[in-house]
C-alpha cells in the first residue's frame, strides 16, 4: 500500500484504545496538524487531540471514502461519525522519507457541522446564511 492508503487505514481502524506508540510510528516527532479548531506541531500534541476527541464525543470514527497520492503527499476524503452526527471533509497529508506524516491539514465546514448546532449561535449563523442567499 502507498503511504496515503496506509494512513487512511490507520484512521479507519483508530479507536479509543489506541496505543500512543502507534502514533509515534505514524507521525514524525515534529509533525504539524491543523483543523478548524486547533494547530499543533508535535506528535505528542496530536495524540492529546485524539485522546480528547474520544473522551468527549459519542463513539467517534472515521470512514475513508477516497484517497489519492504518492510517496510524498496525498489527499484523503473522509466521513466523520459520532453519535447521530456525520460530516465529510478532506485531509491534505505530507510524508517524510520514512513514510511518517509530517503535515496533516484538515478541511471541513466547522460552521454547518459544529457552530450551527449550538442553539443561539446556530440561529445567528442561519440568519446570516439566509441573508446572504438573498
Amino acid at each position: 500500500m502507498s503511504p496515503i492508503e496506509n494512513y487512511g487505514d490507520f484512521f479507519a481502524h483508530l479507536n479509543a484504545d489506541f496505543d500512543d506508540e502507534v502514533f509515534h510510528t505514524v507521525f514524525a516527532p515534529d509533525a504539524y496538524f491543523r483543523d478548524p479548531f486547533q494547530e499543533v506541531h508535535t506528535a505528542d500534541a496530536i495524540i492529546k487531540i485524539f485522546r480528547h476527541m474520544y473522551r468527549t464525543l459519542d463513539n467517534p470514527k472515521f470512514e475513508i471514502l477516497e484517497s489519492i497520492g504518492d510517496e510524498k503527499k496525498g489527499f484523503i476524503r473522509w466521513s466523520f461519525v459520532y453519535g447521530q452526527e456525520r460530516f465529510e471533509g478532506v485531509s491534505h497529508v505530507r510524508f517524510d522519507d520514512k513514510g511518517r506524516v509530517v503535515s496533516h491539514i484538515d478541511y471541513w465546514d466547522a460552521a454547518s457541522n459544529v457552530y450551527e448546532k449550538i442553539p443561539i449561535l446556530g440561529f445567528i449563523l442561519n440568519r446570516i446564511k439566509k441573508h446572504l442567499k438573498g
